[in-house]
C-alpha cells in the first residue's frame, strides 16, 4: 500500500528517488501530459457553464484521481516513490527545507522568477517548460510576492469544522460549504491562496509546471480526508443530477470511468503518514 508522507519527514534517499522519477517522467514526456490536461480544464471550467475540475463540487475528487494517476506514472518508474504532502501551515516561509536545492529547488530570483538552483532549473537542461502561458521555458517562482502568508492552522481548523460539503449554486460564488473554502474561491480561502504565494507557474492554469503543485494537492487531499473523518454523516453534495455540475454518480471527464462516488474513499488506493 502507498503511503503518502509529509515531506518534512523524507529521508534524503526518499527526497532523491521522488526528484528522480519527476525527471524522469519529464525526460520522457509523459510530465507534460499532466500540464496539459489541467490547463485544458482550469480554463474551461467556468462558473455558468460545465466545470468539472474546478468552481465545483468535484474539484476534490477530481484533483484526487488525477493525483492517484500522476502517482502511478511516477510508480511505473520507480515502484517505491510516493507522493509526499507540504503542510503550509507548519512550512510556511522560503527559507523551510522544500525548497533547499537537494530538493524542489530554489525560490526564484527577483529579475523574473527563475528558478536557477536545484534540479529544477533551466540551466541544468532537465526541466525545460514547454506548456507555457506566457512563452517563458523556464520554471518560475515568486515566494511571498502575491500574497503575503500562507494559511495558518486555525484557518484550516475552521475550515474542516464545517458540517456541509458544498452548496448551491455549486460554483465559485458558493458562499457555504467546505469545497468552496478550501478551494479558496470565497470565504476562508486555502487552496488558491497557496498557489498565488509559490507564484510563477504556480498562479497559473500551467500550475503542475512546478512539481510543488503534486505537494500542494496531496495536502489539499489529506486536508478532505481529515474532513471525512470529521464528518462521517457529511455526504458529497450533489447527490442528484445536477446542470453543468458532475453530481456523486456522474462520469468526470477527461476519465470515462471514475465517478465521484468512486473517489470518496482513499484508503483504496493509498494512505497516509497520519491523518491527525
Amino acid at each position: 500500500m502507498t503511503v503518502r508522507k509529509n515531506q518534512a519527514s523524507l529521508t534524503a534517499a526518499e527526497k532523491r528517488s521522488f526528484v528522480d522519477a519527476l525527471l524522469e517522467l519529464k525526460r520522457t514526456g509523459q510530465y507534460d501530459t499532466f500540464v496539459t490536461t489541467h490547463n485544458a480544464f482550469i480554463m474551461s471550467d467556468t462558473d455558468s457553464g460545465d466545470r468539472v475540475g474546478h468552481r465545483s463540487p468535484s474539484f476534490l475528487p477530481w484533483h484526487r484521481r488525477f493525483l492517484i494517476q500522476f502517482e502511478q506514472a511516477l510508480q511505473a518508474i520507480d515502484p517505491a516513490v510516493a507522493l509526499p504532502y507540504w503542510d503550509w501551515t507548519a512550512d510556511r516561509t522560503a527559507s523551510a527545507s522544500l525548497w533547499a536545492p537537494g530538493f524542489l529547488g530554489g525560490t526564484g530570483r527577483s529579475r523574473d522568477g527563475q528558478v536557477t538552483e536545484g534540479p529544477f532549473a533551466v540551466s541544468g537542461g532537465r526541466w525545460p517548460v514547454t506548456v507555457t502561458v506566457d512563452g517563458r521555458g523556464f520554471l518560475r517562482r515568486a515566494l511571498g510576492s502575491g500574497v503575503a502568508q500562507l494559511p495558518t492552522r486555525a484557518e484550516v481548523d475552521s475550515v474542516l469544522a464545517m458540517p456541509t460539503y458544498d452548496t448551491a449554486p455549486w460554483n465559485s460564488a458558493s458562499s457555504d460549504g467546505f469545497r468552496n473554502h478550501l478551494e479558496g474561491w470565497r470565504g476562508v480561502n486555502l487552496h488558491n491562496r497557496v498557489h498565488v504565494w509559490v507564484g510563477g507557474q504556480m498562479a497559473t492554469g500551467a500550475s503542475p509546471n512546478d512539481p510543488v503543485f503534486w505537494l500542494h494537492h496531496a495536502f489539499i487531499d489529506r486536508l478532505w480526508a481529515q474532513w471525512q473523518a470529521r464528518h462521517p454523516r457529511s455526504a458529497y453534495l450533489p447527490a442528484g443530477a445536477t446542470r453543468n455540475v458532475v453530481s456523486l454518480n456522474d462520469v468526470m471527464r477527461p476519465w470515462n470511468d471514475v465517478t465521484p462516488a468512486e473517489m470518496l474513499d482513499h484508503t483504496k488506493f493509498y494512505t497516509f503518514d497520519t491523518l491527525a
